[in-house]
């Protein structure tokens, strides 16, 4: 998501190897969001031999590129391509989804909904063993919720071995933007919402003036759209270390509005917890899901 200037030197110093990106998606044009595209795509190997990787962004996005390229005297090939995006749908697989919506900056700026496709349940080994099922590549066909054939003619359909569908978890990334319906929309019951804090509450006037958030609007678009987890980011260097208002300022204005407020830092990572099924079992004096007592050995036996 975005590219600032240095990215590809941000990204040999982390685990991160530019060879495993794919796909990337800028919001808008301005160049601290841009600049680093060239220098990636570079890194990537787009020049010489290297992986095909698709570019999502607004219009001009493409015509940038070309230029730089042109000028630069680099060779893309059929390996670049450059996508340009509209509010709705723009990509799908097997395992995700990634839509759009047009926030509110000075210059059209989009932001991003991820959707991980839901999981099958959770495959009961023990009631496939009962039904004489045998162990092998079967089970992976019944995990996926397949209806299968066995040897002695029974059809078995793998979605009554399976627990409910395992709900797939939602990103949201929404930077550059002042507080906007849009960005709620775009945000509603993700696990993540990384949002942008440029400003905190009491340079809410400089904010609407150029079109960013301030911390607390962030908070409030977290609030509004019932996300699980706020990530903010995108700061202004006025409130770096030195200055009467600093970050850890932003990050308590923003949870005075909205609890589970973290602030993103350079090679910060948050891993997005599964929305495994929340059905609990007993276990002596306390309480543990069934996939922990299953683990454990021991017996779970369902009473709703």
């Amino acid at each position: 998501m975005d590219c600032g200037e240095g990215t590809q030197h941000q990204l040999q110093r982390s685990e991160i190897k530019s060879s495993q990106i794919r796909r990337i998606f800028i919001t808008h044009m301005h160049g601290d969001h841009t600049f680093g595209l060239m220098g990636l795509i570079a890194s990537c190997g787009l020049a010489g031999k290297g992986q095909p990787i698709d570019i999502y962004g607004p219009e001009g996005l493409k015509e940038y590129l070309l230029a730089t390229a042109k000028y630069s005297h680099m060779n893309f090939g059929s390996r670049l391509k450059i996508h340009t995006v509209r509010p709705g749908l723009l990509y799908e697989d097997d395992e995700f989804r990634v839509s759009c919506q047009l926030l509110k900056h000075r210059i059209p700026a989009h932001g991003y909904r991820i959707v991980e496709k839901d999981r099958p349940g959770m495959f009961d080994i023990e009631k496939a063993k009962s039904l004489g099922i045998p162990p092998g590549p079967i089970y992976g066909k019944l995990k996926q919720g397949q209806v299968v054939t066995l040897e002695d003619g029974r059809r078995i359909n793998g979605r009554d071995l399976c627990g409910k569908p395992e709900t797939g978890r939602k990103v949201v990334y929404c930077t550059d933007t002042v507080f906007c319906d849009a960005a709620v929309e775009l945000a509603k019951d993700a696990d993540v919402l990384i949002h942008e804090a440029t400003f905190a509450h009491q340079d809410a006037q400089m904010a609407f003036e150029k079109m960013h958030s301030t911390s607390t609007m962030a908070a409030q678009v977290a609030l509004l759209a019932g996300v699980k987890q706020l990530i903010m980011t995108h700061f202004s260097p006025r409130y770096a270390p030195g200055n009467p208002i600093g970050l850890n300022d932003l990050k308590q204005e923003a949870r005075a509005i909205f609890p589970n407020t973290k602030l993103a830092y350079d090679f910060y990572s948050y891993q997005v917890p599964r929305r495994r099924e929340e059905n609990k079992v007993k276990v002596g004096a306390g309480v543990r899901s069934k996939e922990q007592a299953r683990d454990a050995g021991l017996l779970v036996i369902d009473d709703d």
